[in-house]
């Protein structure tokens, strides 16, 4: 059963025409949840409201100041703790390195030139790789396969895209 519309005007407070009025009537006497709904709207609109006790407000905003400038305080020294451990951290790991390195510079400047060395062949190698696949692939796959591909891409570019939206959107209503 439905119950969208008349949830929205149960609990929307909508001024509602006949015909709606006479379709909210016949919905709430056939369905137990909306039933429960409305009855539940009429219990809160027959409240009385009680006001607040006298300085509640002045109360209120003291405790809230107190309140943000201990968060504030909580947050200050967390951060400070946080620094202070990964700076302890980052020294217990680069102890052993700092030790060597004033030990004998010579290791470091060699292992500096080795790692270069090995970067730049590399990237050498594979830029060589990438160009062979790029001169060999084509010719292996047709326009229409290349076609496919290029729509599973898109389709799945497009799911992606969907799938963010969905996360990232705000819901409306009940």
């Amino acid at each position: 059963m439905k119950h969208q519309p008349f949830e929205e005007w149960l609990l929307n407070d909508m001024p509602l025409g006949s015909d709606q009025r006479r379709e909210l009537d016949l919905h709430v006497r056939s369905c137990a949840y909306c039933a429960a709904l409305a009855e539940t709207g009429m219990a809160l609109h027959s409240v009385k409201m009680v006001s607040p006790a006298d300085g509640f407000v002045a109360r209120f905003q003291i405790r809230l100041a107190a309140h943000k400038l201990a968060e504030r305080r909580q947050r200050f020294w967390g951060a400070i703790l946080f620094a202070f451990m990964g700076l302890a951290l980052l020294l217990w790991l680069l102890a052993p390195s700092v030790v060597s390195f004033i030990a004998s510079p010579a290791t470091w400047i060699t292992t500096f030139v080795e790692w270069g060395v090995f970067l730049i062949t590399t990237v050498n190698a594979m830029f060589q790789a990438g160009s062979v696949l790029l001169r060999i692939v084509p010719g292996f796959l047709s326009p229409f396969m290349w076609m496919i591909m290029v729509s599973a891409v898109a389709g799945l570019s497009l799911l992606w895209s969907v799938s963010i939206w969905r996360f990232v959107r705000v819901p409306q209503g009940v």
